[in-house]
């Protein structure tokens, strides 16, 4: 398989260590079994009619694989791959020039798609339905429209906010699939293979233990491992065992649940401060010294999904769950909320 980096390239040596960590194949990839089922389905299908895949889109919270999926399409069906981002891409003519340069198969992956200008849709849209790519050439009275045809290519968009994408565009993807947080097991698989190709000896239970605390992120997941083995090997330990795994990760300010010390600091300025909530998001961040966008796409999803935090119509507000994980008393005002739990 060929590979054309175009944009959002990472230093040689990073790239070179993430190309090993990421699978190659469907059957490599672990948990998503849903969209990896269906995704398997897909491709076969292409494969059998001699055809491009259809226009995947790829949603989800960052670090669960959609990077990774993306550059799997492109080995399963055998053809090239083109990486971009929507904010690398700023004029029309960037997605031009990409969209002229893909062969026939050829998989075009763009992040965080629902960033792209709506100069560079309206360029895109006519590329993904017809394979054409529209051209005004000069101004004024004398302009005119060309045509070129464009080789059939396979889009793959990816968005950690599927909200955000207009309907237009989110239309023209004939596969949509949404990668959920990965459970303990998953995990626990994830870590034990990125320890066998960083050639780190670790234990079940100390494998589990980063799992459990990598907040359902093969991404976070891999980075924990890193630096667990980093204080084992200045310990000079040849095996991560669960002991080495536990000091190191309360070295690094990640409790059991996976929280750090910026979550933490978030509930507690919501219990402590604001007598549990609600509170709006900008006094948060103004409160945390946070930029509000922030909270809202790194710090809340996973702290909602464990329920520490609850959105309301009038803000955000903290639950008895959280005081409990935090060790503190119940504030008057989620007294009388949460009377069930004085």
């Amino acid at each position: 398989m060929k590979e054309r980096i175009v944009a959002g390239d990472p230093l040689p040596e990073e790239k070179e260590l993430e190309a090993t960590l990421r699978p190659q194949r469907l059957s490599d990839f672990i948990g998503q079994e849903r969209a990896k089922a269906n995704l398997e389905v897909f491709i076969k299908a292409a494969l059998l009619r001699g055809e491009a895949l259809d226009h995947v889109l790829l949603y989800g919270p960052p670090g669960l694989g959609k990077t990774t999926l993306a550059r799997i399409i492109a080995h399963e069906l055998g053809v090239g791959i083109q990486i971009t981002s929507g904010p690398a891409i700023e004029r029309p003519g960037d997605l031009a020039a990409i969209l002229t340069s893909l062969g026939k198969g050829d998989v075009l992956f763009i992040d965080e798609i629902h960033r792209l200008s709506p100069s560079v849709e309206e360029i895109l849209y006519p590329a993904m339905e017809d394979f054409a790519l529209d051209i005004v050439v000069g101004k004024g009275p004398s302009a005119r429209s060309l045509r070129l045809d464009l080789p059939r290519f396979t889009l793959v968009g990816a968005t950690t906010r599927i909200g955000l994408l207009t309907s237009p565009l989110r239309d023209r993807f004939g596969v949509v699939a949404r990668l959920e947080y990965y459970d303990v097991e998953a995990l626990s698989r994830i870590v034990k293979r990125t320890a066998d190709i960083l050639g780190v000896k670790i234990t079940a239970e100390a494998a589990r233990e980063v799992a459990r605390r990598s907040r359902g992120t093969p991404r976070i997941a891999n980075r924990l491992l890193k630096r667990v083995r980093d204080f084992a090997q200045i310990k000079g330990e040849a095996t991560v065992t669960e002991d080495i795994a536990k000091e190191a990760l309360a070295r690094l300010e990640v409790d059991p649940l996976g929280l750090d010390r910026t979550d933490r600091e978030l509930l507690k300025t919501l219990i402590i401060n604001f007598g549990g909530g609600p509170v709006g998001v900008e006094t948060l961040a103004a409160s945390l010294s946070e930029d509000p966008g922030t909270i809202e796409e790194v710090y809340e999803p996973y702290l909602l999904q464990q329920g520490l935090l609850q959105r309301t119509p009038r803000g955000r507000v903290a639950t008895p769950l959280a005081c409990k994980h935090l060790g503190l008393p119940l504030p008057g005002s989620m007294q009388l909320a949460f009377p069930e739990r004085r």
